[in-house]
């Protein structure tokens, strides 16, 4: 049963240097790492869902995010407050009263849809914490969302919003998809981030 919802921004938009291609694309478990991410999302209720893409792959994600809407984010170079502002103008052309938003960077995957609504029932600005390290996604409240949206594009993140860390025993929470060597190692642990993705583990 779902109870508090919001609104969700995916960013993915970025370059993706180090690995080379699109983190978005990388398969784990039958499925691409933006699909898992919107399933996610979905049955944690979060309505509508916004997906920020690199301007070279709107068509591709539009072809695999069912049920969410995609952006294109004109300037990646900007980094990671750019790209979650156009996601959060978009939203605000959707809903004017914006209100509060989870934000999942697409290369941070170890989490589920039990964690977001973790944090949605703690409210406010929240990040998970997990062995005593915080992670993503977060939850942005509406002062958050106006800071943001009126900040410059390259101001990190950290200094516009401050979060509450909600304590769960989430175990794939640190999961970074930056290099080959990332992608290799998800992908060694499909069968059990399976069962996490699929809340057979729970948290």
């Amino acid at each position: 049963m779902v109870g508090t919802t919001s609104s969700a921004i995916v960013l993915a938009g970025g370059e993706s240097k180090r690995l080379g291609r699109a983190k978005a694309l990388v398969e784990v478990c039958g499925k691409t790492i933006l699909e898992w991410t919107i399933g996610h999302l979905q049955t944690a209720g979060c309505d509508p869902i916004v997906v920020v893409a690199h301007p070279t792959l709107v068509a591709t994600f539009e072809s695999l995010a069912t049920g969410a809407v995609i952006v294109e984010n004109p300037h990646p170079e900007r980094g990671r407050t750019g790209s979650l502002q156009v996601g959060l103008h978009s939203l605000r052309s959707l809903n004017e009263h914006l209100s509060s938003v989870i934000m999942a960077p697409v290369d941070r995957p170890g989490w589920n849809a039990t964690l977001v609504r973790r944090l949605l029932d703690h409210g406010g600005c929240a990040c998970p914490k997990s062995n005593g390290r915080r992670g993503h996604p977060v939850l942005l409240n509406r002062q958050a969302i106006d800071r943001i949206i009126s900040s410059e594009a390259d101001e990190p993140l950290r200094t516009l919003v401050s979060f509450s860390a909600v304590d769960l025993d989430a175990p794939w929470l640190h999961l970074n998809i930056d290099t080959a060597r990332d992608v290799e190692a998800l992908q060694a642990r499909g069968s059990e981030l399976s069962a996490y993705f699929g809340e057979g583990e729970g948290i």
